[in-house]
């Protein structure tokens, strides 16, 4: 008998999930579905958040590291990263303006909204994350007012309000360029340890990667080789972990959903209705990368060398194969063929560029992320102020460079978002419904934002040697 894909099995775990949870708030099964089927959720996101930080850091020398020869390919290289981080801003900035202007987490009611947001701040008083380093992560007072009217505490006797007002304070003093010196880690353990430090590991992945292409091929080989094998490793532990996804997502979906709605039908049903515009959110930015910012950049870029329908035809068979397996990585060998092939872009330039582009380039999953953080804060009627928005620029542009080209990478980056912004990670789980059909999409931005890329960097080499 064929074995059941993983992806159907998965889907089939956050079906049984939500089944259950819609089954448990009309039958008042709340309480068991939290104490005895919900800790199996909570195990799988620390499983998750167990592997974001070596995954970030081992993945990102990796990618920096295949660039071997700066001296060599410092131009082309330069060109690749350059344009990947740039489509990627891009792709970031267009999920933020998206779900500011359509609000898909404000679609709940105010009273559910204010009961998510209470529960948010017990989560963060209880898990000490409102202030780390004598900084606000989660700053807002703006709803201080609404806090104290569903908690029935007066907004000064409240210790996480308090302590955020007090943080906001404190942060006005600080200079301009204080943020610079956040992002250089005193101490990589230190980083690694505090999750909400992950972009000090990130720029401390960069800097020993140049280090180590700086070195004499003999002696940085063998880092090199640690390094590369290390981030396998780890990228065996997503796979090992992804097999028992299923049950952990039906345990995290149903717990999850339980505690959000309680033994109240009618607050889950309106939670499902802001999934379905978020969603949406999602999509519509998807298909303003891959239909509109991508062929814009390859005209401007190519001056129109390939054509808006010679060029998604000859990319075809790589976008639907990224559909499918929502993998970057596994549809890498289609993607060079229909580049070379197709498009007919040197050997030289795909082999540089397309394998960069699996490991760094996940403009999709960006987008994602940057619409997801801002729905869920929404959702539980947390107003992100501008720093905050920054900070998801900056955390998931970098993320990126750290995604693992492999189905449900984007879920590990997500953590990791929301923990630098003082969300709770577990929030992910009510994303997971619509998760598989929104993997598949963005791979296919991803994809296609690799071999824009590509196209892109032959035009600027063409005079080079090849």
């Amino acid at each position: 008998m064929k074995k059941i894909p993983l992806h159907w099995k998965i889907i089939i775990g956050l079906i049984i999930g939500v089944l259950w949870s819609i089954a448990s708030a009309k039958f008042g099964w709340a309480g068991f579905t939290n104490d005895y089927i919900h800790p199996f959720g909570e195990v799988f996101i620390r499983l998750l958040k167990l592997i974001a930080i070596p995954l970030v850091l081992f993945s990102i020398i990796t990618g920096v590291t295949s660039l071997k020869d700066v001296r060599k390919l410092g131009r082309m290289g330069s060109q690749t990263i350059g344009m990947y981080l740039g489509t990627t801003f891009i792709a970031v900035t267009i999920g933020l303006l998206l779900s500011i202007l359509i609000n898909p987490g404000n679609q709940l009611s105010e009273k559910d909204r204010l009961e998510n947001r209470i529960k948010y701040e017990l989560w963060a008083k209880n898990s000490q994350t409102v202030i780390r380093d004598g900084k606000c992560v989660s700053c807002d007072t703006n709803n201080a007012a609404l806090v104290e009217q569903v908690s029935g505490q007066p907004v000064e006797e409240n210790e996480s309000i308090k302590a955020k007002i007090e943080a906001a304070n404190k942060l006005k003093k600080n200079g301009p360029l204080q943020m610079l010196v956040d992002f250089v880690p005193e101490s990589i353990v230190g980083a690694m340890i505090n999750m909400s430090q992950m972009l000090q590991v990130i720029v401390f992945a960069l800097l020993f990667g140049i280090a180590l292409i700086s070195l004499k091929p003999e002696v940085a080989q063998p880092a090199i080789d640690l390094c590369a094998s290390v981030n396998e490793a780890f990228l065996k532990l997503v796979e090992i972990v992804m097999k028992g996804a299923p049950f952990f997502i039906f345990a995290l979906t149903a717990g999850v959903f339980s505690k959000m709605a309680g033994d109240d039908l009618n607050a889950l049903l309106e939670i499902f209705k802001g999934l379905g515009i978020y969603m949406t959110t999602v999509i519509i930015g998807l298909i303003l990368m891959i239909f509109i910012v991508y062929p814009f950049l390859l005209s401007k870029f190519t001056k129109n060398k390939y054509g808006y329908a010679k060029f998604f035809k000859a990319i075809s068979p790589a976008q639907f194969l990224a559909f499918s397996s929502s993998s970057s990585a596994a549809t890498l060998p289609v993607t060079l063929e229909c580049v070379t092939d197709k498009l007919k872009i040197p050997k030289t330039v795909a082999d540089f560029v397309l394998p960069i582009g699996a490991t760094m380039n996940m403009n999709g999953t960006s987008l994602y992320q940057a619409v997801a953080t801002v729905f869920l804060a929404q959702m539980h009627g947390i107003d992100l102020n501008m720093s905050q928005y920054v900070l998801i620029t900056i955390t998931a542009t970098l993320a990126s460079v750290g995604s693992a080209a492999v189905p449900s990478a984007g879920l590990v980056m997500l953590v990791m978002v929301l923990s630098a912004i003082g969300l709770n990670p577990a929030w992910i789980a009510i994303l997971f419904p619509v998760d598989r059909i929104l993997d598949m999409s963005r791979t296919v931005v991803n994809v296609t934002g690799d071999i824009v890329v590509s196209a892109i960097v032959h035009k600027w080499n063409k005079g080079n040697k090849e």
